[in-house]
């Protein structure tokens, strides 16, 4: 009789076992290896078309945040998505944000060297006259509707919940980049007596 319990056991823990994602590779990481597997392999869709989703993503962001346009000099006239869509600097730009996002993507196994970059990246948005952390956060919904867009019937519920869980990431660790590179007050008062 123990003998069966203990079968039963068992079977029931390694069936457990089998339901259960794997534990993150890196506990600071949302993902777990399994999700960090099928975010790499989705990426793919998005990387073969990685221009056309970054400018899908522009535009639903200026749609909905017409004020960051004033933020962007070389396409702050582009009013409209038939301008947004034909503009080689959007385009140009868009490319770069997502192949910056490309690279956080792809450094997901190795958390230190992820948030060494993702940081790095939000840093240098204090060169960006009027630019606040709280915009990072602007991309998020226009980021998914692009993967969204890009990936068709490939953006499954399952793909739709790694995404948010990698984006919010990239934007946590681009906002945490961007506070601490900002002068505190002493250092600003300092530099402004020399």
């Amino acid at each position: 009789m123990g003998c069966k319990l203990t079968k039963l056991a068992a079977s029931e823990l390694a069936e457990d076992a089998f339901h259960r994602p794997p534990p993150p590779a890196d506990p600071r990481c949302p993902l777990t290896t399994k999700q960090q597997y099928c975010m790499l392999a989705s990426w793919k869709g998005i990387y073969r078309q990685i221009e056309k989703t970054g400018i899908i993503l522009f535009v639903k962001l200026f749609e909905e945040n017409k004020e960051l346009l004033a933020l962007f000099t070389k396409f702050s006239e582009l009013h409209t998505a038939e301008h947004q869509l034909s503009s080689t600097e959007l385009a140009e730009h868009a490319s770069k944000v997502m192949h910056t996002l490309d690279e956080g993507v792809k450094a997901l196994r190795d958390v230190d060297g992820f948030m060494t970059y993702v940081r790095h990246v939000g840093a240098t948005h204090h060169q960006v006259d009027g630019f606040q952390a709280s915009n990072f956060w602007k991309i998020e919904q226009p980021f998914l509707e692009a993967a969204k867009t890009t990936l068709g019937e490939r953006y499954t519920p399952n793909i739709e919940n790694i995404y948010k869980l990698t984006i919010r990431f990239i934007l946590e660790n681009l906002v945490k980049g961007y506070e601490d590179a900002a002068p505190s007050k002493g250092q600003t008062e300092i530099d402004l007596n020399k």
